[in-house]
């Protein structure tokens, strides 16, 4: 059997997908083990999976880069400059510790695989050609970074490129975007020779397609059904895990009638800028026919958030458990993170997006592209705008008949046991090179 160690952020979105192949390989009867930030060290462990806590790196400076993002536009995106100084303070910057953590964890533990996500570089642009342990990549987002014909930039929102001009436009983008970058790789190409490693000539992203597996927890539907990947990316289709419940539902729950469309509101599991969805919500929605659901996430509580007074359709709580609330929804309406998307688009539930930070722009166009829902940019959710699109949705049945064809197809995927076939293959290929 194998030894595969798996590095990841601690964040909610990063664990859950990580932990899913963390669970399948050890039921394949690998060992397995999980480096990443002490406050995930309870959920894995309680798993009975193996934990490595960050030493040398900072969670709390992560953190601090993940809230700085989300609270710099009060309802939108940040300015681009921000955005590449949190990128290098979070992304280039750690390098060194990820690296000096788990360069004593690989002798020691010897694994044959390590497997990390996109947002963590050490593995990716040093240990992976350091040693002789391949380094994997699995994706904590819905489509690939790799650049390419048949997708828009990343990061920018933009509808996929399937004209001429789009094409030429697309190509352009990211020309430029390599260029604006070159600081940041140039930082880069310094941390890799202090490791004796040449200098990267191509983007960060671009590189990573380079390595021996990509795997990506999607289906090309909502990637644009890309064409233009190497033979390295592989989409495998959803990584769900959900950790134990520590709290119930809430009562009132069970008491809602079922006779009229149920609305899930949410924010992302990460969110601490202005609730400016869950507030249009609770105003735009009220009194409406319809059963509308608040929930804030474990971050915050919704009490605190000065919603205002709710109508009598108006419900709201801290977090409700997807698990038992989705099945029974009609509309989702999020600001667009993965997990939140990938559990809405497995239940057959259609989407209202309001994208704001990090990779949710794009993922708004993968589901307007997928014809599951519709997206509402944040300068236009205000109580009648959202009011707007979610009856677009309801009155429209083609939404839900395409998310209920694409849940079918999510649900047939096979996720994290497709994910230890690649992996043991990838192990496989590195034992008969050492021998």
């Amino acid at each position: 059997m194998g030894r595969y160690l798996l590095t990841c952020w601690p964040f909610a979105g990063h664990i859950s997908p990580f932990m899913s192949v963390a669970l399948a390989l050890r039921d394949a009867g690998h060992d397995v083990a999980i480096y990443s930030g002490e406050s995930a060290r309870e959920a894995v462990e309680r798993e009975n999976i193996a934990f490595f806590p960050f030493e040398r790196l900072s969670e709390t400076g992560a953190t601090s880069s993940m809230i700085s993002m989300d609270t710099a536009a009060p309802s939108g995106r940040p300015v681009a400059g921000n955005v590449l100084q949190i990128f290098r303070d979070w992304l280039v910057e750690t390098m060194p510790d990820q690296v000096a953590d788990l360069q004593p964890i690989v002798e020691s533990w010897q694994p044959d695989v390590i497997v990390s996500e996109t947002a963590m570089w050490g593995p990716i642009f040093v240990l992976s050609e350091t040693g002789r342990v391949p380094v994997a990549i699995l994706s904590t987002l819905l489509g690939c970074l790799v650049p390419g014909a048949d997708a828009p930039p990343a990061g920018l929102g933009m509808a996929p490129p399937r004209s001429f001009g789009a094409k030429m436009l697309t190509k352009g983008i990211n020309r430029g975007t390599e260029l604006a970058g070159r600081r940041l790789r140039g930082r880069v190409n310094e941390i890799r020779a202090d490791y004796g490693l040449p200098a990267l000539t191509m983007s960060m992203n671009r590189q990573t397609g380079r390595l021996p597996l990509y795997m990506i927890g999607s289906l090309p539907e909502l990637d644009y059904n890309r064409q233009d990947l190497p033979d390295s990316v592989r989409y495998i289709g959803p990584l769900a895990w959900h950790p134990t419940a520590d709290m119930p539902d809430p009562e009132w729950l069970a008491d809602l009638p079922k006779d009229r469309p149920w609305v899930h509101v949410t924010e992302s599991t990460l969110s601490f800028g202005d609730p400016f969805v869950l507030r249009a919500g609770a105003q735009g929605l009220a009194g409406l026919p319809m059963e509308v659901i608040l929930t804030s996430g474990r971050q915050r509580s919704i009490a605190d958030l000065d919603l205002g007074e709710l109508a009598p359709n108006i419900h709201a709580a801290d977090w409700i458990n997807h698990n038992t609330l989705l099945p029974q929804c009609s509309v989702l309406v999020t600001t667009g993170g993965a997990g939140t998307v990938m559990s809405a688009l497995r239940a057959g539930v259609p989407l209202v997006i309001i994208p704001t930070t990090w990779d949710k722009p794009d993922n708004a166009r993968r589901i307007v592209d997928a014809g599951v829902g519709v997206r509402l940019p944040a300068k236009r959710c205000t109580p009648a705008g959202l009011r707007a699109v979610v009856g677009e949705v309801l009155s429209k049945p083609r939404y839900r008949e395409n998310a209920q064809r694409l849940a079918e197809r999510l649900n047939a995927a096979s996720g994290p046991t497709q994910a230890v076939a690649l992996l043991e293959e990838l192990a496989a290929s590195r034992m008969s090179v050492t021998r």
